[in-house]
């Protein structure tokens, strides 16, 4: 399954969350397949593609970064899979 991981950081304190990084285990069952960050000079948002069979892996990651960062986990497929199961047959 696809999961687009939205991370707010808090107080906009991307440096305490890159900082952390290093010290911070990412754990086993996800793969991280894309990265993105945005908002005002990067010090906002990221947003992350991530591939996990088990959502509550994600959420046994994320535990350990809610001092820093609100989260958000969104199940996604690629367009052409969405568009199969809302169209058969296209």
């Amino acid at each position: 399954m696809l999961y687009m991981v939205i991370e707010r950081f808090k107080n906009r304190d991307a440096e305490a969350v890159y900082a952390a990084s290093g010290a911070r285990t990412n754990g086993p069952g996800r793969t991280l397949l894309h990265r993105e960050l945005g908002g005002e000079q990067t010090s906002i948002a990221a947003f992350q593609l991530m591939a996990c069979d088990d959502p509550k892996l994600l959420e046994q990651w994320a535990v350990h970064w809610r001092d820093l960062v609100d989260f958000e986990f969104v199940p996604v497929r690629p367009s052409r899979e969405a568009a199969e199961l809302i169209s058969p047959g296209l």
